[in-house]
């Protein structure tokens, strides 16, 4: 559905003296730095999956999707998005694309969502029945019925971001283009929505590429993820071998069915994990421990033969973590 090849997208920026002397001299003499915004980059997305495209605030990100919809022209390289190549055939991409923007609304302000739906019927040339198949559906999953006639402005952000989706995936599009397309909603708004791109998905076969800070969207959406980091990819690939790939320590705790004066590590595990001492708990011993050392159901196992166990719980590393260790590796 996209393939990317050696993208790249550099920008000229003016240096500038400060003062007044430094404004007339500018009007005359202006000297130039180069900031190379995607530096590059190569990847290509199958037909159907939903990509996270993560990175710090200026890494590339939104510049890679402002060229994959066709908004930029790129410095060098080459992408196709369906067969398209974006920013020589704008208008036939934009038919078969769709976006939803954290920070900006494809709605009209003043209008109910219902009106600016129909001036998106007219604008993507949608079929009536397609219309109001789609509509239904959408506002169904959504909880949008109450909301279609209030005007824009009048709604809450969570409502309003809801309202957006439906406009993003009201034509078909083949590709999705989310940033951040949770931010500043509360949990169950969040939730309502991550169910809704799952369904999109699933039911259309939409493929999908997600920008965001939450890790907790990535998490729950994709299997893959791209890293992007000034202008260069880091890391691309399956989201749970990056877990793997990053000696991170796992933490297992045990509560134990009867209060101990002293709780002792196993001899069977000393060398092999960290006690993790607990202030005002005599009956939870908690370690932690590098899974390429050792299993959990080792440590479980040893631990079980010395111990009567009520509950175990393990805590796997985050994915914020690794990928903070990403960005400070580099590339």
């Amino acid at each position: 559905m996209i393939e990317v090849r050696g993208l790249s997208k550099h920008y000229r920026i003016a240096k500038r003296k400060q003062g007044l002397l430094g404004a007339i001299q500018g009007l005359f003499i202006r000297k130039y730095t180069s900031k190379k915004a995607v530096d590059d980059i190569s990847f290509t997305i199958a037909s159907g999956e939903v990509v996270g495209y993560i990175g710090s605030n200026g890494a590339g990100k939104s510049t890679t999707i402002k060229m994959l919809s066709g908004i930029l022209t790129p410095t060098s390289g080459d992408v196709l998005v369906n067969g398209i190549v974006p920013y020589r055939e704008r208008q036939k991409n934009a038919k078969k694309i769709g976006a939803v923007f954290g920070q900006r609304t494809q709605l009209m302000w003043d209008l109910a969502p219902r009106e600016s739906y129909d001036l998106l019927k007219h604008i993507y040339q949608i079929p009536e029945a397609i219309y109001q198949k789609n509509l239904h559906e959408m506002t169904e999953k959504l909880q949008l019925h109450s909301l279609l006639d209030i005007p824009v402005r009048q709604l809450s952000l969570g409502q309003k971001m809801r309202c957006e989706f439906v406009a993003a995936f009201l034509h078909d599009p083949a590709v999705v283009y989310l940033d951040e397309p949770t931010i500043g909603l509360d949990v169950a708004a969040k939730s309502r929505i991550r169910s809704f791109i799952k369904q999109m998905n699933e039911e259309k076969g939409t493929t999908i590429i997600l920008t965001t800070h939450d890790m907790q969207d990535i998490e729950e959406l994709c299997r893959r993820i791209i890293i992007i980091d000034n202008g260069q990819i880091l890391y691309d690939g399956d989201l749970h071998a990056v877990k793997n790939s990053f000696l991170h320590e796992h933490v297992i705790s045990f509560e134990l069915d009867e209060e101990k004066e002293e709780i002792l590590i196993p001899g069977e595990l000393e060398g092999l994990v960290t006690y993790i001492p607990e202030e005002g708990n005599s009956n939870k011993l908690t370690l932690s421990f590098h899974p390429e050392t050792i299993s959990a159901a080792q440590v479980i196992a040893a631990v079980l033969h010395h111990y009567r166990v009520r509950d175990v719980s393990i805590a796997e590393p985050k994915i914020e973590s690794i990928v903070q260790e990403i960005y400070e590796r580099g590339a």
